[in-house]
């Protein structure tokens, strides 16, 4: 094979980085270094390569046309090489897949699902932690995590999970005393912190303006606010997907036919820079099957 004429390695890895976030001081930051070094590597590779990368603004920095093709190529090999270094290290040990979660749907909505995934790929770990914090991927190491929005996240892919339908549930035994929701004034109402206007949303949706939405308990999340319904302390605002396997068993009931759903479902979101990953695509791809077999019976997502 005829040599080829590599650049600057360090100065390519300056590049990719300031062309991500499009910003010398955000690379710097990443990288460890300062912001003129960043600089003065991507003055090396444009008179290395011959051509300008980047238009420097005042206080901003943009892509060249040139610099933007060049950045999709470079962008494209690093991650093949990181693919190829990551294989290269995991040689003996096993392979780990680690997801960020938010913390009550992960308890109802995805560990009920673990065992099937490690039957299908008993050879990948999963590593599952579980915060309502939004990850950064540039900073942290997850492959992916889940958000709530609107699927529209710069520099990554998501797909959706689940519909955050809500509407409120209690106990077989509450419900018995509620026959409409002006009914929900003489019990207790409770609330998760995570979600303070849940019931506010839904009393404004179906046009409930006798009820004091603010009243009640709140709980620390959703999940203890479930059980606190599941044991009768009240009625709780509920998300559909998480509290399915509780209203089929008949530990809870939905006892008014009045949905709001969300126009800011869940999503699982991964950077593009991972959409090659094996063990990742092969999680998505599991996790894409069960939320169609979910839908088929019309139980969940």
């Amino acid at each position: 094979m005829t040599s080829k004429i590599l650049p600057p390695l360090n100065a390519v890895r300056a590049f990719e980085c300031a062309g991500r976030h499009l910003s010398f001081l955000r690379a710097a930051e990443e990288l460890g270094v300062t912001p003129g070094a960043v600089s003065r590597q991507i003055k090396t590779l444009e008179e290395n390569l011959g051509i300008v990368l980047f238009e420097r603004g005042h206080r901003s920095i943009a892509l060249t046309r040139q610099g933007a093709d060049y950045h999709r190529e470079i962008r494209e090999a690093l991650e093949r090489i990181a693919a190829a270094s990551e294989v290269a290290r995991g040689a003996g040990r096993r392979a780990t897949v680690s997801i960020c979660s938010h913390p009550t749907l992960a308890i109802r909505w995805l560990v009920p699902l673990w065992g099937r995934f490690y039957d299908r790929h008993p050879e990948i770990d999963l590593q599952l932690t579980t915060s309502l914090a939004s990850v950064d991927f540039d900073r942290e190491p997850f492959d992916a995590c889940v958000r709530v929005g609107n699927g529209r996240w710069p520099g990554c892919r998501s797909m959706k999970l689940t519909e955050v339908d809500l509407f409120p549930v209690c106990s077989p035994a509450i419900a018995r005393q509620l026959r409409a929701p002006v009914d929900l004034k003489k019990v207790t109402l409770l609330h998760s912190a995570p979600r303070p206007a849940d019931w506010r949303r839904w009393l404004d949706h179906i046009g409930e303006s006798e009820v004091d939405a603010d009243r009640g308990p709140v709980f620390e999340s959703l999940n203890l606010a479930f059980q606190a319904a599941i044991e009768g302390a009240g009625v709780a605002m509920a998300i559909g997907a998480l509290v399915a396997d509780d209203l089929s068993s008949g530990r809870l009931v939905a006892p008014f036919g009045q949905v709001r759903r969300s126009g800011s479902p869940f999503w699982l979101v991964w950077p593009e820079r991972n959409e090659r990953n094996p063990r990742l695509r092969a999680f998505i791809n599991w996790l894409a099957a069960e939320i169609e077999t979910q839908q088929d019976r019309g139980d969940g997502a």
